[in-house]
């Protein structure tokens, strides 16, 4: 329920991208109808037995992005080709997914633009790590700044919050990438935190990696 209500979110960034106000309306509306909904909360589980596989990373070269980076050797990619029944903005929206931990980082490119400027684009992002506040009992950032043009911000979201994860990366004039990180569980976090500490050591990997095409 928390991650729908967060997609929707996304979706009204996507909405305000594409269709401007009377999109951002309706999208809104289908917002407040997935708050007004109820949900059985099931009760926190211990995580089971976990096989932690051997850390092996291989290179992300798809040729619907214009970037490169190294992912894990046990994870797959997975492309967006729908997102609540439309297209996605670009085709370079994709997920990193490990099936040994049911994690997946959502992954979304936008060129910067005049209608998708890179002001309104950092705020996204902002406004999306924000939104776990009401969950989170702590929320760090870190700058990231490394040769090729490749800077932005990692979010650290510590508490029962749906992501625990979240960054962008950007050259601040043509591309810009946002991230986040989500487990398929509704385990307590504190059981969680091994396997979390294994996948941010991967996401960090990828960021370490992390290069612009020419």
């Amino acid at each position: 329920m928390v991650e729908r209500i967060f997609l929707l979110f996304q979706f009204i960034c996507f909405i305000r991208r594409s269709l401007g106000a009377g999109g951002l309306l309706t999208a809104h509306c289908l917002l407040l109808t997935a708050c007004n909904e109820t949900a059985a909360t099931p009760k926190p589980r211990a995580y089971p037995r976990v096989i932690y596989p051997e850390k092996a990373y291989q290179a992300f070269d798809e040729n619907y992005c214009n970037f490169t980076f190294q992912y894990p050797a046990y994870a797959r990619i997975e492309q967006d080709t729908n997102f609540f029944d439309r297209r996605p903005v670009h085709p370079c929206w994709f997920d990193v997914y490990i099936p040994a931990f049911d994690s997946r980082l959502h992954v979304s490119y936008y060129p910067i633009s005049k209608q998708n400027t890179f002001e309104n684009l950092k705020e996204d992002a902002f406004n999306m790590v924000d939104w776990h506040n009401k969950k989170a009992n702590y929320i760090s950032d870190q700058r990231i700044e490394k040769p090729g043009s490749v800077s932005g911000f990692v979010f650290t979201i510590d508490g029962p919050a749906a992501s625990p994860m979240q960054f962008y990366l950007t050259d601040n004039t043509r591309h810009f990438l946002r991230a986040a990180l989500y487990f398929n569980t509704q385990i307590n976090p504190d059981s969680l935190a091994p396997v979390y500490k294994f996948v941010e050591a991967d996401v960090m990997k990828m960021l370490e990696t992390f290069e612009w095409k020419l």
